[in-house]
């Protein structure tokens, strides 16, 4: 598979043979809005509880990405949400039940792992893994995943979507950089996926 390829390669790059390995450009960064007790949406998929912090700068955080790739549910709370608050980017929805195409504003995909892979090797810009935390763990079993940016809530849910569900691999990460949002409390932890 496209996926496990990359992710050889990514992690010994001795393994890798010429233009695939070297053409891989693109970091695969999985950021997303966390409760403290680590749940992207509440038991019913709820995000009311997540602010809007007017010293978060939306537009530049849009602009620092190539594309959105999303799962089915994202796909579905960015439609119910009313979109993007920064620039429009082009958007992948992974997902098994919808038919593939374009429509909506949207391409949809079934292969994640490949359609994701592609995309590394022709983008120059990181592409935001924008939820769900199935995609995502689904991603980093294939070696794709390159970072973690969480926006830390200062709330506990005590149930809901998780972060990260069971049965993903072990990611060890590093700690790149961390800024704090007096005005909401959020915390925003940036982390760069460590490769063995």
């Amino acid at each position: 598979m496209i996926g496990q390829s990359a992710a050889r390669c990514a992690r010994n790059p001795e393994r890798g043979t010429g233009a695939w390995y070297k053409t891989l450009m693109a970091r695969l960064i999985y950021s997303v809005a966390a409760s403290l007790d680590a749940f992207i949406a509440g038991p019913q998929g709820d995000y009311d509880w997540i602010p809007m912090d007017p010293d978060i700068d939306f537009v530049e955080m849009y602009r620092s990405f190539s594309r959105i790739v999303m799962g089915r549910v994202s796909w579905e709370v960015y439609q119910a949400s009313g979109g993007s608050p920064g620039p429009q980017l082009p958007i992948m929805v992974c997902s098994r039940s919808l038919p593939e195409g374009t429509r909506d504003g949207a391409t949809f995909v079934h292969d994640a792992a490949a359609r994701v892979a592609e995309l590394k090797q022709r983008d120059d810009k990181p592409i935001w893994l924008w939820g769900g935390g199935v995609l995502f763990r689904e991603l980093a079993r294939e070696g794709l995943v390159d970072g973690v940016q969480v926006a830390v809530v200062p709330i506990l849910l005590g149930g809901g979507l998780p972060l990260y569900p069971p049965g993903g691999p072990r990611l060890p990460l590093r700690l790149t950089k961390q800024q704090h949002y007096p005005k909401s409390g959020i915390v925003v932890l940036d982390y760069d996926v460590v490769r063995a």
